[in-house]
């Protein structure tokens, strides 16, 4: 179902809260990294410009329900501020005094931040108190945006409660686009359509992969994931990580891919290090760790003599052969999503698989769609290269980094996220809100 937008509404002189994303890394007291706060700017601008009084909201790592000041909005308040050329003003509570004070005192075209939503224990319970608290901020004609599509498979107070409590609940420009290229992938895809999936379980990804199979060609597993895939065909992986209760699931699933002839296609060979099952993997013993490449083989090819055993080493990325089997795999593909790693990418000389796949699909002319912080982290890497190279900024594109983590993969498999359910439905026929401007502020984010 469609979804009304901050296009289709008028705005002006009226209070809105926005739902944003500014769970950023922080160092120093200073924003890190912005591009969450930069993918926001957008539909905050245009309400700006449009004489909105914008009300912000987010939360920020994991402060439990506490007031933590390692944890507080302030360096996003400045970083916003920076960007927008006008101060934005930091509430120092959430729906307290400080928040009613600031709300109350925007003028039209002005915006202010509320604090970290997660300081309220209400919050992660989605508490109505707190959605209606939220809501009377922006008074009865106010309107709720929600432009935070990170933390739309959550239903929490500022994320799908309070949508409950005002007459207008829209979607922001980078939710909007979140829904349309996603949706895209699933609901009309272009064929060839090939999936990358990597990552450390098979559980987080059981979904999206019943889903896809009802849609993709050819699947291609790799990360500490592709291990439980291994070890249900019977190769030998060594001391390497894998889940054992997901065995038959991984059986289960690779019998309906065949069902359906869809291949599925696992590493056969992988670069490994020296490490015992009992070890942590912790980027120190894996840097220190002795590695090398190998092939892989079936446990009965080790018991035959046939091939040394993998015992007190683990596979940390897939090795060269499996890469140009990805390769071909992905040549001529139409549509491509991936989602995850294929391999310890914290440590440059097992994050080969993952970077190297990231060139191939910046080079590739599908349509392709990425999420997950790695793979997204492994592609903008290879788009810096480019660029210092002086390589065409048009190269890439073809691709789509989606925002969320977890709320991508939920929208993957097909599941109904509490935050874009809760928003308004369009109508047949929308209301053209300054249409130019709303096409010239969604250049911004595509």
């Amino acid at each position: 179902m469609e979804k009304k937008t901050v296009r289709d509404i008028d705005v002006k002189g009226k209070k809105v809260l926005v739902r944003c994303d500014f769970n950023v890394p922080l160092k120093d007291g200073k924003v890190a990294d912005d591009t969450r706060i930069e993918a926001a700017l957008p539909t905050i601008k245009y309400l700006l410009e449009r004489g909105a009084k914008v009300v912000l909201c987010s939360h920020l790592g994991r402060p439990k329900g506490e007031v933590n000041e390692k944890y507080s909005l302030n360096p996003v308040a400045e970083s916003l501020s920076e960007k927008l050329g006008t101060n934005v003003k930091l509430a120092q509570d959430v729906t307290g005094n400080s928040a009613k004070e600031m709300a109350e005192s925007l003028n039209d075209g002005e915006a202010g931040l509320l604090e970290n939503v997660r300081f309220d224990p209400r919050e992660e319970q989605n508490d109505d108190s707190l959605a209606l608290e939220f809501s009377e901020l922006i008074g009865n004609d106010g309107i709720y945006v929600n432009d935070a599509f990170g933390t739309a498979h959550r239903a929490h107070s500022s994320t799908e409660g309070v949508a409950h409590h005002v007459n207008q609940a829209v979607a922001g420009f980078l939710m909007e686009k979140e829904i349309s290229e996603l949706g895209a992938v699933l609901e009309s895809p272009e064929k060839p359509f090939v999936a990358i999936l990597g990552g450390a379980k098979v559980s987080d990804k059981i979904g999206v992969i019943e889903n896809l199979l009802e849609k993709v060609e050819r699947i291609e597993i790799g990360g500490a994931m592709a291990n439980t895939f291994l070890k249900a065909k019977g190769y030998d992986i060594g001391s390497s990580k894998y889940e054992a209760d997901k065995i038959e699931v991984a059986k289960n699933l690779m019998r309906q891919a065949n069902e359906k002839g869809v291949e599925i296609i696992l590493p056969v060979d992988a670069r490994i290090a020296k490490i015992s099952s009992e070890e942590e993997l912790t980027t120190d013993n894996i840097e220190n760790a002795e590695n090398k490449k190998v092939k892989l083989h079936t446990e009965q090819e080790v018991q035959e003599g046939k091939a040394e055993s993998l015992e007190g080493w683990q596979i940390l990325d897939v090795g060269d052969y499996t890469l140009d089997y990805y390769a071909n795999g992905l040549e001529g593909a139409k549509t491509i999503v991936w989602n995850g790693p294929l391999g310890y990418t914290e440590v440059p000389t097992f994050a080969h698989g993952t970077e190297s796949i990231a060139r191939f699909i910046a080079g590739s002319e599908a349509k392709c769609v990425i999420g997950g912080g790695d793979s997204v982290a492994a592609i903008k890497k290879v788009k810096k290269v480019a660029k210092e190279n002086g390589e065409n900024p048009k190269q890439f594109d073809n691709i789509y980094l989606s925002t969320g983590g977890g709320a991508s993969l939920e929208f993957l498999e097909g599941k109904k996220l509490p935050g874009i359910e809760a928003l308004n439905n369009a109508e047949k026929v929308r209301n053209q809100v300054d249409t130019q401007g709303a096409k010239n502020m969604q250049h911004e984010i595509s």
